[in-house]
């Protein structure tokens, strides 16, 4: 058997700007997923580690660190979490093995596969935490905070796209709204809160959600204005303006908030 891929790859050509990924069956009966790149073809599992080893018998090494961080919390002394620590060695394999999950919830987002999106962005924020909290070195600690918002995105665009697959478009709302306020948490906790309204993640999010408002039923109308009611009468003034730009991006024109209250609210947002 040959081992010149030519006439695999001329079969399937590279198509540029595009992710190109398809779902093969294996020589052992069970599914592969195929990413095809400028230079080849990278294959998959579709659950589990993507390359399908078992790193010291784990499913992943950063389940293999998971369990010895679990253990360090059991200690007696109730110190073993903070002696736990990532060496630079442990740090470099976690992000290589971050990369390849990183091209499997591509590909299955081509795919929508967005359960599989989900489950593999939040497997990754996992890393960031870990590394962020346990790794040695500063420069380990901050390396993956670069690529957090964009985890982020992707995890709570899948999260929508399944909601509307499932013709949940208010599920899918909710799902927006939660990776945009992560989004802005993360970006307060950097200590840039103004770079939030520039971010191009939150961006996407803002016109993924934008175009599914008109879908929403008429009950989440009465439902926001119930809720914006209660929120005046509470004088809880920043929730009922936002309440009341949520009705107007519905169509629906919205009570106005007491005099004096809806200018307060927007120096504050500010």
């Amino acid at each position: 058997m040959s081992r010149d891929l030519s006439s695999m790859l001329n079969e399937w050509p590279y198509e540029p700007g595009a992710i190109n990924a398809r779902i093969v069956e294996g020589d052992d009966g069970t599914p592969r997923i195929q990413i095809r790149v400028d230079l080849g073809i990278l294959q998959m599992f579709p659950t589990g580690r993507p390359d399908g080893q078992s790193p010291h018998g784990f499913p992943s090494l950063l389940e293999y660190y998971e369990a010895q961080l679990d253990g360090t919390e059991g200690e007696e002394d109730g110190g073993g979490s903070e002696k736990f620590a990532l060496a630079p060695e442990d740090c470099r394999l976690l992000r290589e093995e971050a990369v390849q999950y990183y091209h499997r919830y591509l590909a299955l987002l081509a795919l929508e596969d967005f359960e599989g999106v989900v489950r593999d962005t939040t497997r990754n924020l996992r890393v960031l935490d870990m590394c962020a909290a346990h790794a040695e070195t500063e420069g380990d600690r901050s390396v993956l905070e670069q690529f957090r918002p964009y985890i982020l995105m992707l995890r709570a665009r899948a999260m929508a796209s399944q909601a509307i697959k499932d013709n949940e478009p208010k599920a899918a709302v909710v799902a927006l709204d939660q990776g945009l306020e992560a989004l802005r948490q993360y970006f307060a906790n950097a200590g840039q809160p103004q770079m939030f309204d520039a971010s191009a993640e939150a961006d996407m999010l803002r016109g993924m959600r934008e175009s599914l408002v008109p879908k929403l039923p008429v009950s989440q109308q009465s439902e926001l204005r119930a809720r914006l009611a209660s929120a005046i009468e509470s004088e809880n003034y920043e929730l009922a303006a936002i309440l009341r730009d949520e009705l107007k991006m519905l169509g629906v024109t919205a009570a106005p908030l007491p005099a004096g209250k809806s200018e307060k609210t927007e120096h504050k947002k500010d």
